[in-house]
């Protein structure tokens, strides 16, 4: 008897340590959203391929429905980091309402890459931009990211974006059916939808965001300044670990396949068609934020009326806690 009330005592305390112990590692609090986070997938599906992750710290996933939702939850401190557009942080920055550091960037374009680009009907009349006047044309977000780049590749064919077409939104996932069934007589693509598209022919290309705009940066990893300020190891150990996951996301594209798959709940068979080759974005290997570039949007947006103030990049380098971090 004595023995079992001292075994369980035993048992008591080591779990009572064990909890201790758990309630030590430190959290961050991390937002995502789908799709093109491949070097943050394989963190949550991999962990312990990092060796402070889950020891050194842990991290508590949110998902969210875009870049904007995750804006709000930044400002509002309800996340200490995530996923981020230049265009949603140089608004929020502009109106005081959110106070963010660049730390990695996930996916953007450069040539040779794919770009976002604008579909028309393959037997459509529309051949350039110019014939863009008058017609229907859909966009993922009005005034989204790609609105800056979209209106100057309008106005270099002497079109006045805001008078010239009618514009409306469509999602990325309804662009095919909307072009294909004649309510827009052009959409912009997006992957893994322009493979899709491309696959079932029948569309063909018109513009893309490039040839407006070159090295676009469509999502970047932010995180608060004050958690910067207030947790810069706990930063640092995250930030080292975004550059593994890229990494070791783009040195193993049969694994990567298979965690999109498990996040996404998209068949391998499908990804495989555009991911992590020629006809997919661009993603740096050290996952480090391409600063310059980021410079040239935020100009486009300014000049283009998105953004009410002139913004520098540099406002959002934090030398210390930046990608790569080996």
């Amino acid at each position: 008897m004595i023995a079992r009330v001292l075994m369980l005592s035993l048992a008591t305390g080591l779990a009572a340590s064990a909890a201790a112990v758990a309630q030590e590692v430190p959290t961050i609090r991390v937002g995502f959203t789908i799709p093109a986070e491949e070097g943050k997938y394989t963190m949550m599906r991999r962990p312990t391929e990092f060796p402070d992750l889950g020891k050194g710290y842990r991290i508590e996933w949110s998902q969210f429905q875009g870049t904007s939702a995750i804006s709000q939850a930044l400002a509002a401190g309800a996340i200490d980091c995530g996923t981020q557009g230049v265009l949603p942080i140089a608004q929020g920055t502009a109106a005081g309402t959110l106070s963010v550091d660049i730390v990695a960037q996930h996916v953007g374009e450069k040539p040779g890459s794919f770009s976002v680009y604008w579909a028309v009907k393959e037997d459509s009349p529309i051949k350039t931009v110019a014939d863009l006047k008058g017609k229907t044309v859909g966009i993922s977000i009005i005034n989204g990211g790609t609105q800056g780049p979209f209106n100057l590749m309008l106005k270099k064919a002497g079109l006045d974006p805001n008078k010239d077409i009618k514009l409306v939104e469509v999602t990325f996932p309804l662009a095919e059916d909307a072009l294909r069934q004649g309510r827009v007589d052009a959409v912009n693509m997006n992957q893994p939808f322009a493979a899709r598209a491309e696959a079932k022919g029948g569309i063909r290309k018109l513009f893309s965001l490039s040839e407006a705009l070159p090295n676009i940066v469509h999502i970047l990893e932010a995180c608060r300044k004050d958690f910067l300020a207030q947790k810069p190891e706990l930063a640092r150990m995250y930030v080292k670990d975004l550059t593994l996951g890229m990494k070791k996301a783009l040195e193993n594209r049969e694994q990567t396949m298979k965690v999109v798959s498990e996040i996404m709940k998209v068949p391998v068979p499908v990804l495989d068609t555009y991911l992590l080759k020629e006809n997919d974005f661009a993603r740096r290997p050290d996952a480090s934020p391409d600063f310059q570039a980021i410079q040239a949007m935020l100009d486009t947006y300014h000049a283009e009326g998105l953004v009410s103030k002139k913004l520098s990049a540099n406002d959002f380098k934090n030398d210390k806690v930046v990608a790569p971090i080996q």
